[in-house]
């Protein structure tokens, strides 16, 4: 009987003694307790921790995407949106992170998804299609200012995707196609505008030189010549019917 009970405490020993030793990856970090009060922050490697008396917490210290479900929002020009995004995170102290917040998974994903409702809400939807870089920066520094009393950094925000009902999507084609439409009148105006100041100067130019109209008749006709047509239909300018008349009278009274 007492050697049995000799075995037994012999064992009890052994498994007391094997259970104090622990081994953390270079990722974890072991928060240690003594008597419930925090004691200090182990790892990674081989550590002891005195059973009953000691008792620790393991704290992944990797990065963490926590994928933020989708959010209704209304912008700010009043546009139902869906939007949803990914946060980037890693726990920078164990300390804090174990210490100053129940579950710092579940609460980094609360925050997340009132912070995303409530800065994109301030937007329009053009800014919310067109300045995602700005958007981001800005939920990054949000949830970084009230993650930072947890121990955690947040290392970035991504919008991934931003859902419209199919009653606004026609009505951003509409809108699209008349910008579009305004962009072709106004091109076509300012090339009529070039075109107006061209032909003022080339009419100044002209009339600077008044054989130059002359000329300029020639060489259309050379380049009419040249095509296959049947019949040309040519405007003479007065002026130079007038001077071909005066020459005709003027070599009619040589004559005479």
């Amino acid at each position: 009987m007492i050697t049995y009970s000799l075995a037994t405490i012999i064992v009890l020993v052994v498994v007391l003694i094997a259970s104090m030793f622990k081994v953390l990856r270079e990722y974890e970090r072991a928060v240690v307790f003594l008597l419930g009060r925090f004691y200090q922050v182990k790892g990674p490697g081989l550590i002891i921790i005195v059973p009953i008396i000691q008792q620790m917490v393991r704290v992944d210290l990797r990065t963490i995407v926590l994928d933020v479900p989708t959010q209704d929002l209304i912008t700010r020009d009043n546009v139902s949106v869906k939007v949803n995004a990914v946060v980037y995170f890693r726990v920078v102290d164990p300390k804090m992170a174990i210490n100053n917040v129940e579950n710092y998974l579940e609460a980094t994903s609360q925050l997340s998804q009132t912070t995303l409702r409530s800065v994109l809400g301030q937007h329009e939807l053009d800014e919310l299609l067109s300045a995602r870089e700005e958007l981001n920066k800005d939920l990054q520094l949000i949830l970084d200012q009230h993650t930072d009393n947890w121990g955690i950094k947040i290392a970035n925000v991504e919008i991934k995707h931003v859902d419209l009902d199919d009653s606004m999507v026609r009505a951003l084609a509409r809108q699209a196609e008349a910008e579009r439409s305004r962009r072709a009148k106004v091109i076509h105006a300012t090339g009529e505008l070039e075109a107006s100041e061209k032909l003022r100067e080339a009419a100044e130019v002209l009339n600077k030189a008044p054989n130059a109209v002359q000329l300029r008749y020639m060489q259309t006709l050379t380049e009419i010549a040249n095509e296959r047509t049947s019949t040309i239909v040519f405007p003479m300018p007065i002026d130079l019917v007038e001077k071909v008349t005066g020459m005709m009278g003027t070599t009619e009274q040589k004559k005479m």
